[in-house]
């Protein structure tokens, strides 16, 4: 059995309304380079809803989002470095969706007193059909019988009546 390349991304942005859905179109390549297309929709609803609570409630803009695959779980976590960004009841709604579409999620202050909220998902890459070796192409060898080589003289005796223009030739 192969185990699984762990894979790691990390993002700044500032968030903005046009922001959220560039990140969003980052995070799905990242996640289709991956070979994790399943889990599209959902890591990237669950980013926007973020986004856009931190767009309409933080004063600090600057928003870090970080994506780790370890080949079981992915892990999506978008930290704010506004210290006043709380799940508080405004928020509320936004943590019940992420809550009610993701294996688990949490928040936690880091310790520069910014939040970060992160949510995770049981995820396995893609089953990749294993590629058949195709038969090789004939080669030209094998095709196309090559005479023996032969002295001309011996050119020169099977042939009727060509025997005085491999002479010549010689």
């Amino acid at each position: 059995m192969k185990t699984a390349v762990p894979c790691y991304y990390h993002l700044d942005v500032d968030v903005s309304p046009e922001r959220v859905g560039q990140v969003r179109r980052i995070l799905a390549a990242h996640l289709q380079y991956w070979d994790l297309e399943a889990h599209v929709e959902t890591v990237c609803r669950g980013t926007e809803m973020l986004l856009t609570a931190i767009d309409e409630h933080a004063t600090d803009k600057h928003t870090s989002i970080e994506m780790w695959w370890n080949g079981q779980h992915l892990i999506t976590a978008v930290g704010g470095a506004d210290r006043s960004l709380r799940p508080d009841p405004d928020l509320r709604a936004c943590l019940e969706r992420i809550a009610a579409m993701s294996d688990g999620w949490g928040c936690c202050a880091t310790d520069t007193g910014s939040t970060v909220i992160w949510f995770s998902q049981r995820a396995r890459s893609g089953e990749r059909v294993p590629l058949v070796p195709t038969t090789p192409a004939p080669d030209l060898r094998e095709v196309l019988q090559v005479p023996r080589e032969l002295p001309v003289a011996a050119l020169a005796a099977t042939a009727d009546g060509a025997s005085g223009v491999l002479e010549a030739a010689r």
